[in-house]
């Protein structure tokens, strides 16, 4: 049946019903039903548009409804439902009101009425969607009413419809939307009419158009907010309602509608002003479980899906949840302040942040939000902090593992020596936990019985925040608040983890391989810095090194504490998984320090202290123990099985053997603890690692020795018994997780193992880090055990002191209570194996190609460094010292064997292990028993591995052979005492020498008869006599390179202790080598080899300049160049080479390399035997750098002095330019500040003695200029580079930059600051190289080479680091003015020079303004505060007008936009006014913004003539950018601040006023007459309307837009202000512009630019006049127009007297003007450039149409002269017609001899003057009249 037929019968039964007692409603009925029979769709329709029966049909259902009786209305009500189905109900606000109406007057009755209007009302509400405001607020009243009932059939019906309505409501907004994005997606023919917008008023005071369902939706929800607050409504006109209801209906719409709220600005205002305090009030107050359910409800969603809408509000959200979390851990701190909660609020807290913790990416934008910001409120590391400290609040819930400390180790680590020490997270909690629970039950909770944590024992089967149903709260488990806040840290690391992993996975583990590379890779760290700053992902991953470098503590203890409790196995594996996660990701992120406590934490979890310690101590049981007691099973005994690792250990080591495995490519200097802590691993699995007895030594074993089989598993087997007996009976019961299930020794070993063998897998650098901690490592360890050695007497054992009495025995006590941190204590028996040492010499054997082919810096020195230590350790044990030699010795007779290469390689590889064998080899004064036993055995194996080497591969030594001389000369002489490198001499003329050439003083007990000593060096040298056979025959067939050696032994008397001794020594010896040479050097076959050896003795002179005593230093230095000096002139010129390159180059070298070293690490000053430190008095550092500023101005003098006649003239001249050249630029950017000026000094005198050179040397002198100029290039750029990075807003031009990896930018020095003498110098070298290469070639430089001139010098005046700087307000500072005088000296007349020049000069000028800043660090009382440029700025203002005067006549500077640069200088300061700097200190000076406009208008005063004259040599928008910056400039004075002027007197007013004027006169004069040129365009002409239309403006209220950005140049916005009807007055009185007269000024001049007074340029006044008349129009009407609106407000209220003024003054100038013909009809017209000289007639402005007469009219009227008039015609009858007082003001008048009168200003001839008194009627009337006689009309 349908609808339709529904209806008729309806309509019958209520005809049937009422047929008796209400026959009118019968009638009624019938009469309906006649018509729906007769024609029922027609019917239908026409209702729906309330058709002519619609009262017919709708007359007996409200007559029904009127009626008491029941049945009646609920068959009305009925009949009214089928019709609004039908839609046939006249959708009119009228009939909705009335079915309404009627609904309400039925609600009283049964409940069946009252169900049956909830239906209506949801039909009526969802079929008829044009119900909106009232008629909407009405009908859901009703609901309101109706769920407020105590029926509950009907509340809760009323509050299911009420929730759909609500929905519907919202839909409909959405619907509304979509309409109106298609609507604007089509605007051209729209799919559905948009809906009527109605402003709003927003929470915020502010109001928005909003469309009829947006506003229903916004009242309704803003209703629902003031309900639940207890406020009352605005839209539904309710009292009030159940907050919890409220609160449903508002979480309901937040839940589904979030992404709708987030799109409309209004509904995010509502959250923000109404929920969120709502919200914070209800949170505040005594917590009720339903209402404040809810309420957390509704925050976490406004916290899940609105945190960036509403970050204020979420941040404050958050920290109440975190501060509810943290309560109880608070203690009773707070009491006071706060009320205690329910713990089930807390519990609802910590189920808020599980549930946000889960959200990783909403986790990083909180910390991005809050915790990343300086100020931020720490947001996220609160959080953690709380959840760290609710863990460990209570430990007696959570209880303690009975497995972390280990097994067979005593609770209270008795027996075990140290046990107090080294105690982990675990540990305390354990001990916490156990003085909590001191009975028994709390003994068996340690145990795990009674307390502890698991998801099933723990949670609860539905969150209590999901129990709305509740009118109380739950009953909630202890522990269950600790399960959430584990689960939410869980949560935390995963999501950290599975965010990072990813991604560095497809960086770094995914990305291509490089040819030589591992099969498998170890991957390095993520460096951020790499990948693109700009991308979202990499910023994502800097927001989680944060939070990971801010909240690691917290973190590591919280998961370090549960850890140690008594946690499921599942959930042990979850937080172990954790605690892997958070360690992989700080790893991947290249966070050391996070990652290293990370691993930290895991190895004290994996091998407990006490259970190393505990090892020590353990003595085997002789027989095997029968059972176990009670007692012994609960731990109070000492324990029965051997200490070993639980279950749960092994489960750490795995992971951290895992987390080591995945990281090992990034841990670097990590290494250290990884391997200590896997060596405590070793140590327990292995059983202290000791070897078995008889054993065969096996130098690569972790220990030096084999693993005893019978010991292979026996702690395994243990920690299996152990760990059955701790679990408790449900963790037996439960299955365990697959991580748990295949721990045991073997297998871990077999892992640790893996890791060391992963070593090959490793990058480079990587596995340098590797080698350095095993070294280290080892080292640590041989050290503890040497330490212990020296207590035992060479051959007695630690038995044999232990039973001795005395002080040895308290020696040995407290040695042995020395331990390292890891927990292993030296053994009882010292160990004859060193761990480290045989895991290196394994890792060594598996990398020996990398050993031989990769940098020595890798892994070769590190290793051999490592084992030489401590095979030259005396205090080591004998057997460790032999065990490294062996390793050595096998590594280094293995190395020459796998070199299968020649080459340069070859001789490399062999130098590298002839250098290490001679360490072994020649012993050092460091070792304190060098001719022990011990001793003598090391150097002995040492020699037979150089004899098998010799033997082997002796034929294939390509290097070395010095080495091995010394080597075997070691033997029998003590070695030569050690100096600096920088001292040695073979070094400075030949080839390096071997790091072991030069060693330390002689030996004690040696060359002393009958001494141990030399019968071990007897010994010694009958070794080394076989090889020594090998090599060499006689001394006398050695080359000359190697007497170099015996010469430079000779030197090392020079270096002796005594300073005489040393003078005298050195002079003695270089005098006899001398004579010696010389008389070899007549043969002259033998004169070249033999003049080398006789350079090698002034070298050695030379070797004293780099003496560590400055006293000795600087005489050398002063000695040989005196003696050059003096010489100089009688030198060859292959002497002079020699002397250049073999004396004064590497002088420089080497102090330059000492002052690169103490710079770098500032060490004590290098000991050289009993060498007297310097004076005290003298820095060490500052020593130094005399000394090279000693070096250079001598260097300088000699290239001054002999620059022309010796030294241009050698052929390596160019060469040593170039070294000199890079020396001194070394010297500026790298060296103190101090040596920076004489280094440049020392150049620029050098350059200058070159000035007279010409002829045939012009070519090199140019390229000596050439080099000099890429010094100053290259200093230019650091110089540039910090400015850069300072304050300086200007960036380098000119050059280009050449820029390598991001590794070389790391690696880039990092330069002193330049000081303002360092400065100076720099630009006085450039001012010289390039006045010199001016007198050279006889031209100026190239445009390009100028512009990197002026980037350079532009750098050096912004210069911002400098700690010396002078002031500058007052008079230029020497940077300033040398900068200046460099510029002042170029040549400006090639082409685009000028153009450069100008450019620089203009942005000199706006240095004040956006370059000035505080000079921070300086001690100088002189020192200025501020760098301000502000003397800079007045020497260039007027230098550009200059300039441009100069140049005026070029085009090039308006081709290029020199111009607009120009003026664009003059823009700043004229523009800020009266907030200019003060433009002098201590004078009177001009402030700069009248500078500024004065020379502005200087050049103003010519551009535009120019202009004209260079016509179309100019480009169009070369054009346009000078006119808009001339238009910026005039817009910046007229509309700048001047407010300050009312601080002045009336007389400085004036005076600043007509200064002012100056501005309007140069406009008027200037820019006028040629604005209006066609080359213009029309919006910059349009520009000066709107400028003058903005200063003329008298009065500001609040609403008035003083910036300007109302003023817009578009014709069209100003025909709409035209054309706009009066808008509403207003009694404001506004604000007085500070300049009224200015103000009147500016107006005068835009009634002078539309009229025609002025004849001259006609045509481009004419376009002037046209474009700038809607300003006009515009501005006039603006007084008149609110002049009418205000009067009818004000009444007999007088207007303000400027208002007055202000009508009258515009009425008057209205009346007075007369336009161009045709402009109005020009200015309106779609061209009125076109238009402005020209119009086309009336008939063919239309074409062939015909136009009306009215139109004609209309037509010729924007042609008249008076047409301004025309247009305000209307505002003109306003004011005309005003029935009260107008203003009025006396004006003089002229009266003719008719009697006629003029308003004029003056006097006339044949004219009387008389004093009227205008008024705005009169002159509105006069203007009326004006119009009349335009239109023919007599008066």
């Amino acid at each position: 049946m349908s609808s339709l037929a529904f209806l008729v019968t309806e309509l019958q039964s209520l005809a049937s019903e009422t047929k008796r007692k209400h026959p009118e409603i019968r009638e009624a009925a019938e009469k309906s039903l006649a018509i729906l029979r007769s024609s029922p769709e027609q019917a239908t329709s026409a209702l729906s548009v309330d058709g002519p029966h619609s009262d017919d049909l709708l007359r007996p259902v409200f007559m029904g409804c009127a009626t008491k009786n029941a049945k009646v209305v609920a068959i009305s009500l009925g009949s009214l439902q089928r019709l609004i189905a039908l839609k046939a109900v006249p959708q009119t606000d009228a009939v909705v009101e009335r079915i309404v109406n009627t609904m309400s007057d039925a609600m009283s009755q049964g409940v069946d009425i009252q169900l049956r209007i909830l239906q209506t009302l949801v039909s009526l509400i969802t079929n008829f969607v044009g119900i909106h405001g009232a008629l909407l607020g009405d009908a859901l009243l009703l609901c309101f009413k109706l769920q407020e009932s105590k029926i509950v059939v009907v509340s809760s019906t009323a509050a299911a419809t009420l929730r759909q309505l609500v929905m519907y409501i919202v839909d409909k907004m959405v619907l509304e939307d979509k309409r109106m994005e298609s609507a604007d997606s089509d605007s051209r023919a729209p799919s559905q009419p948009s809906p009527e917008l109605t402003p709003v008023e927003l929470p915020d005071g502010t109001t928005k158009l909003l469309g009829p369902s947006s506003r229903d939706t916004f009242s309704v929800f803003e209703d629902l907010c003031l309900l639940a607050n207890s406020e009352k409504s605005r839209f539904l006109k309710l009292e009030s309602l159940h907050k919890t209801f409220a609160l449903e209906l508002v979480e309901s719409v937040l839940t589904n509608y979030y992404e709708l709220f987030r799109k409309r600005p209004e509904m995010i205002l509502l959250l923000r002003h109404h929920l969120c305090p709502l919200l914070l009030k209800a949170l505040s107050e005594r917590s009720v479980f339903p209402l404040t359910l809810r309420c957390m409800r509704v925050v976490f969603l406004l916290l899940k899906q609105f945190s960036f809408e509403l970050k204020t509000e979420a941040e404050v959200f958050l920290m109440l949840l975190i501060r509810l979390i943290a309560e109880d851990a608070d203690g009773g701190d707070h009491v006071a302040s706060h009320p205690i909660r329910p713990h089930w609020m807390r519990v609802i807290a910590m189920e808020i942040m599980r549930g946000l913790s889960v959200d990783a990416e909403l986790m990083r934008k909180v910390w991005d939000r809050y915790d990343a910001q300086e100020n931020g409120s720490k947001v996220f590391s609160t959080l953690v902090t709380a959840l760290k400290r609710l863990v460990t609040e209570k430990p007696s819930v959570l209880g303690v593992s009975s497995q972390m400390g280990g097994v067979g180790v005593s609770a209270d680590g008795a027996g075990s020596a140290g046990a107090g020490y080294g105690l982990d997270v675990s540990s305390v909690a354990g001990r916490v936990a156990t003085a909590a629970s001191a009975t028994v039950s709390g003994v068996v909770g340690m145990m795990g019985s009674s307390a502890g944590l698991s998801v099933q024992g723990s949670a609860m089967k539905l969150q209590c925040i999901d129990q709305l149903d509740k009118a109380d709260s739950p009953v909630i488990p202890d522990s269950y608040i600790y399960l959430l806040a584990v689960q939410c840290i869980d949560s935390l690391c995963e999501g950290f983890a599975t965010f990072t992993g990813p991604l560095y996975t497809s960086i770094v583990v995914q990305r291509p391989r490089t040819p030589g590379d591992a099969v498998v890779r170890a991957p390095p760290a993520l460096d951020l810095s790499t990948l693109p700053q700009e991308d979202n992902t990499t910023k994502q991953l800097y927001i989680v090194r944060n939070i990971i470098e801010s909240c690691w503590p917290a973190l590591l203890a919280a998961l370090s504490f549960i850890i140690g409790t008594n946690l499921s196995d599942e959930l042990f594996v979850d937080v172990l998984g954790s605690h892997q996660a958070i360690t992989n990701v700080a790893g991947m992120l290249g966070l050391a320090t996070p990652r290293d406590a990370f691993f930290t934490s895991l190895a004290k979890l994996a091998v407990p202290s006490r259970v190393v310690s505990s090892l020590d101590s353990y003595i085997e049981p002789q027989t095997p123990r029968s059972s176990a007691t009670l007692t012994e099973n609960l731990g109070l005994t000492a324990p029965s099985l051997p200490p070993g690792l639980s279950e749960r250990n092994l489960a750490c080591l795995k992971i951290f053997v895992s987390s080591a495995l995945f990281l090992a490519g990034s841990l670097g200097d990590s290494w250290y603890q990884i391997l200590e802590a896997l060596q405590n691993a070793d140590y327990v699995l292995t059983f202290k690692g000791l070897y078995a007895s008889g054993s065969k030594r096996n130098l690569f074993s972790p220990t030096g020795a084999p693993i005893p089989a019978s010991r292979s598993g026996s702690v395994s087997g243990s920690v299996a018994a152990q760990a059955a007996n701790a679990s408790n009976v449900q963790s037996q019961q439960a299955p365990k997780p697959p991580f748990l299930s295949d721990l045991d020794s073997e297998t871990i070993q077999l892992a640790i193992q893996r890791l060391f063998d992963a070593s090959k897998n490793l990058e480079d650098v990587a596995f340098k880090d590797f080698i350095n901690a095993l070294c280290k490592l080892s080292f640590e360890m041989v050290s503890m055990q040497s330490e212990f050695g020296q207590i035992l007497s060479d051959g007695e054992s630690v038995e044999d002191v232990g039973s001795a009495g005395g002080g040895g025995m308290v020696g040995m006590t407290l040695a042995a209570h020395r331990r390292r941190m890891s927990g292993i204590y030296v053994p009882r028996t010292l160990r004859s194996g060193d761990f480290g040492l045989g895991k290196l010499g394994r890792v060594a054997l598996l990398n020996i190609h990398r050993l031989i082919y990769r940098s020595p810096d890798i892994a070769w020195y590190t290793t051999t460094t490592h084992l030489l230590s401590v095979i030259r350790l005396p205090s080591a044990p004998q057997a460790i010292r032999v065990q490294a030699a062996h390793v050595l010795d096998e590594i280094l007779l293995i190395v020459p064997r796998n070199l299968t290469t020649t080459g340069e390689l070859q001789a490399q590889v062999q130098r590298r292990v002839l250098d290490v064998l001679a360490q072994q080899v020649v012993p050092e004064t460091s070792i304190s028993a060098t001719s022990s036993s011990t001793s003598m055995e090391l150097r002995r194996m040492g020699l037979e591995t150089l004899h098998q080497i010799l033997q082997s591969s002796g034929h294939t030594l390509v290097v070395g052979w010095e080495t091995v001389f010394h080597m075997l000369e070691s033997v029998c002489r003590p070695a030569p005492p050690a100096r600096s490198a920088s001292s040695d001499s073979v070094s400075v003329l030949g080839s390096p020498p071997s790091p072991t050439s030069r060693l330390k003083p002689s030996l004690p007990g040696v060359g002393i008869p009958g001494t141990s000593a030399e019968k071990g060096y007897t010994a010694l040298v009958k070794i080394a006599s076989q090889s020594l056979t090998l090599v060499v025959d006689s001394v006398s067939s050695l080359p000359p390179e190697h007497l170099r050696l015996c010469i430079s032994t000779l030197g090392q008397f020079g270096r002796q202790a005594d300073t005489n001794i040393a003078l005298t020594a050195a002079a003695s010896l270089m005098w006899s080598v001398s004579d010696a040479i010389q008389a070899k050097r007549k043969d002259v076959e033998q004169e070249p080899q033999y003049s080398e050896l006789w350079m090698l003795l002034l070298l050695e002179e030379l070797g004293l300049c780099t003496d560590v005593r400055p006293e000795v230093r600087d005489g050398a230095i002063q000695t040989l160049f005196r003696t050059m000096q003096l010489y100089g002139s009688t030198l060859s010129g292959e002497t002079w080479d020699l002397c250049v390159w073999k004396v004064t180059f590497p002088l420089l070298d080497a102090l330059t390399a000492e002052i690169r070293v103490r710079a770098v690490a500032s060490p004590a000053p290098p000991s050289q035997g009993d060498l007297p430190a310097p004076s005290p008095s003298v820095p060490v550092e500052r020593a130094w750098d005399e000394s090279k500023i000693l070096a250079l101005q001598s260097i300088g003098a000699i290239f001054h002095d002999f620059m022309v006649a010796n030294l241009m003239v050698l052929e390596s001249f160019p060469r040593a330019w170039d070294v000199f050249v890079n020396h001194v630029q070394e010297s500026v950017l790298l060296d103190d500040r101090v040596i920076s000026a004489p280094a440049l000094r020392c150049l620029e005198k050098a350059i200058k003695a070159s000035c007279g050179v010409g002829g045939e040397w012009t070519e090199r002198m140019e390229n000596m200029l050439s080099r000099v100029w890429e010094m100053v290039d290259t200093v230019g750029m650091a110089v540039l580079s910090l400015a850069e990075g300072g304050r300086t807003p200007f960036s380098s031009t000119g050059r280009r930059r050449v820029s390598s990896s991001s590794s070389e930018e790391t690696q880039r020095p990092s330069y002193h600051p330049f000081t303002q003498e360092s400065l100076v110098a720099f630009v006085d070298v450039i001012h010289c190289t390039r006045v010199v290469s001016r007198a050279v070639v006889g031209e100026e430089w190239g445009l390009e080479k100028l512009t990197r001139l002026m980037a350079i010098l532009k750098g050096v005046l912004t210069y911002p680091n400098s700690p010396d700087y002078r002031p500058d307000v007052d008079a230029l500072s020497p940077v300033q003015s040398v900068v200046l005088d460099a510029i002042a000296n170029i040549d400006l007349s090639n082409t685009g020079v000028s153009s450069l020049v100008i450019r620089d000069i203009a942005e000199y000028t706006t240095l004040p303004f956006l370059a000035a800043f505080e000079v921070q660090g300086q001690n100088s009382k002189a020192a200025p505060g501020r760098i301000t440029y502000i003397a800079l700025c007045k020497k260039t203002m007027p230098l550009l007008v200059e300039l441009y005067s100069k140049f005026k006549g070029n085009p090039d500077i308006y081709v290029d936009g020199t111009l607009e640069a120009l003026l664009s200088a003059y823009l700043i300061p004229v523009k800020m006014k009266y907030d200019c700097p003060p433009a002098s200190k201590y004078g009177s000076d001009l402030p700069l913004w009248k500078t500024a406009t004065t020379c502005f208008l200087k050049v103003v005063k010519e551009c535009p003539m120019r202009m004209r004259e260079l016509g179309q040599v100019i480009p169009d928008e070369r054009v346009e950018g000078i006119w808009k910056q001339i238009l910026d400039v005039f817009k910046g004075g007229i509309l700048a601040d001047s407010s300050y002027i009312e601080t002045l007197t009336l007389e400085e007013q004036m005076t600043e006023e007509n200064f002012d004027l100056a501005l309007i006169g140069a406009l008027e004069i200037d820019v006028v007459p040629h604005i209006g040129d066609i080359r213009v365009p029309d919006h910059l002409v349009c520009q000066l309307g709107s400028i003058l239309h903005q200063g003329s403006i008298l009065l500001t209220t609040p609403t008035t837009d003083t910036s300007g950005t109302q003023h817009k140049a578009s014709r069209s916005i100003e025909k709409t202000k035209i054309d706009k009807a009066y808008e509403v007055g207003t009694t404001e009185l506004g604000l007085l512009v500070p300049r009224e007269r200015f103000s009147y000024w500016c107006f005068d001049l835009l009634f002078l630019i539309c009229s025609n007074m002025t004849q001259d340029y006609e045509s481009s006044r004419r376009r002037l006049a046209a474009l700038n008349l809607p300003s006009l129009l515009n501005r006039c009407r603006k007084p008149l127009v609110e002049y009418v609106a205000d009067e009818s407000l004000r009444g007999n209220i007088p207007f303000p007297r400027v208002r007055e003024e202000e009508l009258l003054y515009t009425l008057r100038k209205l009346l007075e003007l007369r336009l161009w013909p045709g402009s109005l009809w020009a200015a309106l017209s779609d061209s009125p450039t076109r238009y402005s000289v020209d119009q086309p007639s009336s008939s063919d402005s239309n074409g062939d149409i015909p136009i009306t007469p009215s139109q004609l009219v209309a037509d010729a009227v924007k042609r008249s002269c008076v047409a301004h008039l025309f247009h305000m015609y209307p505002v003109l009858c306003e004011i005309a017609s005003k029935p009260r007082k107008v203003p009025a003001m006396p004006v003089i008048a002229l009266e003719r001899s008719d009697g006629s009168r003029d308003g004029v200003d003056g006097g006339g001839a044949g004219r009387q003057q008389v004093v009227l008194e205008l008024d705005a009627r009169m002159l509105a009337r006069a203007c009326l009249r004006e119009i009349g006689k335009e239109m023919g009309l007599e008066y």
